[in-house]
Order: structure tokens, then sequence, then C-alpha cells
């Protein structure tokens, strides 16, 4: 099993903790509604926790150190990861292909609402970033996660063949 899709899925948690902090201290380059209210740094301060976390535990998976933390411990947090991203990354995804295509321009819920206008500018562009960066964290973290849940153990660690670094 190779190791790359747990080092990509640690630098994919790091761009998501990198890009989410500002929004901590106020930065909100959209404008969007809401985003100055408690309710929206208590969740965004939880969604920096959790890639923060998750950055940390799919390393475990592939460095020496890791082997000293119990398995379970680490597969438990990559199978939520994993479909926590596959529930937002796939629909997001969908609904990218249904946009870009003509077959839904307002998104999906311009299915339901023919009165939505479809987004414009900067709005429909970081519809498609977010929407396309959450379908690539999902095939970022679920082959990690199943490479880590299938792969032989030595110690808790993702063994590679020839790989004999020690702890």
């Amino acid at each position: 099993m190779k190791k790359w899709p747990a080092y990509a899925s640690a630098a994919w948690l790091v761009a998501f903790v990198g890009w989410h902090t500002p929004f901590l201290f106020g930065w909100n380059p959209f404008h969007g509604e809401g985003m100055d209210t408690a309710a929206f740094h208590a969740y965004n301060a939880t969604l920096i926790g959790m890639a923060a976390v998750g950055a940390v535990v799919v390393l475990a998976t592939v460095r020496p150190w890791g082997r000293r933390v119990p398995r379970w411990l680490l597969l438990t947090p990559l199978v939520v990861g994993s479909v926590l991203l596959t529930l937002r990354g796939v629909p997001g995804f969908v609904e990218f292909l249904a946009q870009v295509t003509g077959i839904a321009p307002a998104g999906l819920l311009g299915l339901l609402d023919p009165d939505l206008e479809p987004p414009t500018g900067a709005e429909l562009w970081a519809g498609y970033a977010i929407n396309v960066y959450f379908f690539l964290g999902a095939v970022l973290l679920v082959p990690a996660t199943y490479g880590f849940w299938r792969a032989p153990a030595r110690g808790n660690a993702m063994v590679v063949p020839g790989d004999d670094q020690s702890l």
C-alpha cells in the first residue's frame, strides 16, 4: 500500500486549517452573511480543530511515531472523516458537474426552485472551488483510510515493503 494518500490528505487538511483560521479573526473575503456570528465562529473553530486533529491522525498512520497510538484511536477518526468528506464532497461534485454542463445552472437547489438565480462572478467560482476541494478531500482521505485499515501492521503505522524505519 502506498503512503502518498496519507501525505496528500495531511496536506489537504493543513490547507483547510490555513484557509479557515483567518475567518476566526474577521476575514470574510466573499462578504457572506452570518460569518460574524458567535455560532459561525464556534462552528468554524470546530472544523479547524477536526481538520488539525485529522492531519495528525492521518500522518500517524504512515510515520513511525504513530505506532505508539492504539490502532482504533487512529481508525475511528479516519472513518468518521472519510464519511463526512464523502457526504460533503460527492454531492458537491455532482452539483459542480450539473452547473458546468448546464443541467442545473443554479445548482441542485435550482432544480427545486425555478426562481433561484444562478450564481455569477466570484460567488460562482467560489462555489466551484469549494465543491471540487471537498471532493478532492474525499478522494484523498478515503484511500488513506482504506490503506491503513487493510495494511499489515507492525505496531500501528502502515508497513511498506522495504520500509524498516524504527521508532
